[in-house]
């Protein structure tokens, strides 16, 4: 049934005009396909107690109203993933980026040993769509009779499709592939479609890092502001690398934290940042990276504290394009 999604958005007009995609992101209702995003099921009596385990957050007690945010990290406490979690039916899923999913499912798998669970890429189950902007609540709700909660992270559930509030005004929808076309024309009649690149940007603008394949074991939480997004529990049990994690955290050690940004030049992923105080070594590097509407990258950033409260920050080389710095909304 994917292959039939699949075509039917190739005849949809998705991503033709980035630049206006990224405007009517920032000013006004938009949907977008998050196929670029995975999805793994993990089935089984003990699915919760394993991801538990191996989480930087609680799963204790998640119901099929709410999802939590979460890191997955190597034994050095440096996140290799991280990701949504939430339950549908028996399943719990993981949503992260697909270019990712392959190398943490088979990791996760490698530690199931006897537990009575089975980890499955289920990305052909369920199609992902994201839905953000003004109205973007009364649309879903008025479409899917599927409006979660006012809080962050919470869920709502039909027969056919599910969807998680990230904002005030931004949704994960997750609708069953043979009623897939027919949602997603409903959604169209009001919110203009956009492509991938716009549907990033919203997320870089929202200050929430995703784990990339460049940026794989090289951020504990703390750096990745993965607490200030609820993204850590420090009242569970251990998971991997959690020593280092509770450590960084209790000792008051840390030296560098996620900053938003924007630059007049192209950014990727894992691109080093430098300072003039540190001359030819690096401060920090880019987390993630989009375009940005006007022109230019947004980005997300992990660098030094004292780099950037000296003032001056660039991209590439300790000669290039310089950040100009945004606050983050939850951070204040």
């Amino acid at each position: 049934m994917l292959s039939e999604w699949n075509e039917f958005l190739r005849g949809q007009a998705i991503g033709n005009d980035t630049a206006a995609d990224l405007i009517a992101a920032r000013d006004g209702l938009v949907m977008a396909d998050l196929s670029h995003w995975g999805l793994i099921a993990f089935a089984g009596d003990d699915s919760q107690d394993f991801l538990h385990g191996q989480i930087t957050n609680d799963l204790r007690g998640l119901g099929l109203d709410r999802a939590v945010f979460a890191g997955y990290c190597s034994a050095k406490g440096r996140m290799l993933a991280n990701f949504l979690v939430f339950r549908r039916a028996g399943d719990f899923l993981v949503m992260l980026p697909e270019g990712v999913r392959e190398a943490v499912q088979k990791r996760l798998t490698m530690f199931i040993l006897r537990a009575k669970v089975k980890a499955r890429d289920a990305g052909a189950e369920w199609v992902r769509l994201g839905l953000s902007g003004p109205g973007a609540g009364e649309l879903l709700a008025e479409t899917l009779d599927c409006l979660p909660g006012s809080a962050i992270m919470a869920m709502a559930h039909t027969d056919a499709a599910f969807a998680i509030r990230l904002g005030d005004h931004r949704f994960d929808l997750f609708v069953a592939p043979a009623q897939a076309p027919a949602v997603w024309q409903q959604l169209a009649a009001q919110a203009r479609p956009v492509g991938a690149a716009a549907w990033d940007w919203l997320m870089v603008d929202a200050g929430v890092p995703s784990i990339l394949p460049a940026t794989q074991d090289q951020f504990v939480p703390q750096m990745a502001n993965m607490v200030e997004l609820g993204g850590v529990s420090f009242q569970k049990g251990c998971y991997p690398g959690q020593e280092i994690v509770a450590r960084s955290q209790y000792l008051g050690t840390q030296k560098r934290r996620l900053y938003l940004a924007h630059v007049e030049a192209e950014a990727k992923p894992g691109e080093p940042v430098f300072s003039p105080a540190s001359g030819d070594q690096a401060v920090g590097q880019v987390a993630n990276a989009a375009a940005a509407p006007g022109g230019g990258h947004d980005l997300l950033a992990v660098l030094r504290i004292d780099a950037f409260e000296s003032g001056e920050v660039r991209l590439g080389t300790p000669a290039g394009a310089p950040l100009s710095f945004r606050t983050l909304a939850y951070m204040g």
